[in-house]
């Protein structure tokens, strides 16, 4: 049983929930500010997935990975499609879908982007140390690993 000095689990993780949704909020704020005109911080996290996962995924197993509609994801999808940053191929494996690759622009959009916030990385390296960053990325890659597999596992 925790003591009087450790916070129960339920209100730890709430208050790590908290923090990191205020972080997205903020951030998506500073992210989108930098994005090409036209273009959503959830355009560019498909092609960030794209990348960080591989290509190849559904549509489906892209909404599924961002717990949205599909129809939600067939927009996106469109939009990327529609400025050549990605291509829709049939599935070979069954007729009706399709797979979803990154094209080079898409790759050079995604660069271009993460760029574009070195003016705000070097604000925010000013008042906080890219040590405490180091420590804490293996942390927070751990919780979402682990709340991964808890989402796949229904």
């Amino acid at each position: 049983m925790p003591d009087a000095k450790t916070p129960m689990p339920l209100d730890l993780f709430f208050a790590v929930f908290n923090e990191v949704g205020i972080l997205e909020q903020l951030s998506r704020a500073i992210f989108e500010a930098r994005l090409k005109p036209g273009f959503t911080l959830s355009q560019f996290a498909v092609l960030n997935h794209l990348v960080r996962v591989g290509d190849g995924r559904t549509p489906v197993e892209i909404a599924r990975a961002f717990q949205v509609p599909k129809t939600s994801m067939t927009h996106s999808l469109a939009v990327l499609e529609r400025h050549a940053l990605i291509r829709m191929d049939p599935n070979a494996r069954d007729g009706r879908s399709k797979r979803v690759f990154i094209t080079e622009a898409g790759r050079s959009f995604r660069a271009e982007a993460i760029a574009g916030l070195a003016p705000d990385a070097a604000a925010l390296t000013a008042r906080f140390p890219p040590e405490r960053l180091t420590a804490l990325l293996p942390i927070l890659t751990d919780l979402r690993q682990i709340m991964d597999t808890m989402r796949d596992e229904g």
